[in-house]
């Protein structure tokens, strides 16, 4: 049975082989592409923050390229270090929240008559982004932590990447409110997932 973070590996080496390939050889480093994807993350958020969602969703899929081309020119030259493991995933972290600030900004700034809070009014659409920026992290936060320990904690339905997908959906079609339930949700399920599956290991 194929299990779901292979199939994340196969379709992002299929999407970033071709384009590897062309940078492999210049002299950019996967720490400049990481650097690059977090800047044109903060300019996403940025246009959260002045309400230009279409441009600021097709900005945030232009960033989660980045995301994973780094890592995949990292692997391809041999150029793996611990130290751009470490930078990889910081600069994730404040990325998404960059991103969840965005959307905090642009809450605060509108109108509570806004169709942006047709799903829910604006003061419990401003606590959803709250409940966001502290449960996202988890889920990476659980991972790092188990294979710390030498647990393996890749399973789980919502990451990162599943997150970042739904968000630009959500800015693609102005129903930014709904997306971030979605992603609180299944975050909570994801970090439930991941807390249930290092304490079996633990447990053998």
């Amino acid at each position: 049975m194929v299990k779901l973070p292979q199939v994340r590996k196969t379709i992002a080496y299929r999407v970033t082989e071709p384009v590897v390939q062309l940078l492999a050889a210049t002299p950019i480093s996967p720490n400049a592409l990481t650097l690059l994807g977090f800047l044109v993350t903060v300019g996403a958020a940025a246009l959260i923050a002045t309400e230009h969602l279409l441009a600021a969703g097709l900005m945030v899929l232009f960033a989660g390229f980045f995301d994973i081309l780094d890592g995949a020119l990292a692997r391809w030259t041999n150029r793996t270090t611990r130290f751009g493991g470490i930078l990889d995933s910081t600069l994730d972290r404040l990325s998404e929240a960059a991103l969840l600030l965005g959307v905090l900004v642009l809450f605060l700034l509108v109108e509570e008559q806004s169709v942006l809070f047709t799903f829910l009014a604006k003061k419990w659409s401003i606590l959803l982004v709250g409940i966001a920026l502290f449960v996202s992290p988890l889920v990476s936060y659980i991972r790092a932590r188990a294979e710390a320990m030498g647990l393996e904690c890749q399973v789980g339905l919502f990451t990162r990447a599943e997150r970042v997908v739904v968000l630009v959906v959500g800015l693609l079609v102005n129903q930014i409110v709904i997306a971030l339930f979605i992603i609180v949700v299944f975050s909570f399920v994801t970090v439930g997932h991941r807390l249930v599956h290092v304490w079996q290991q633990t447990k053998k």
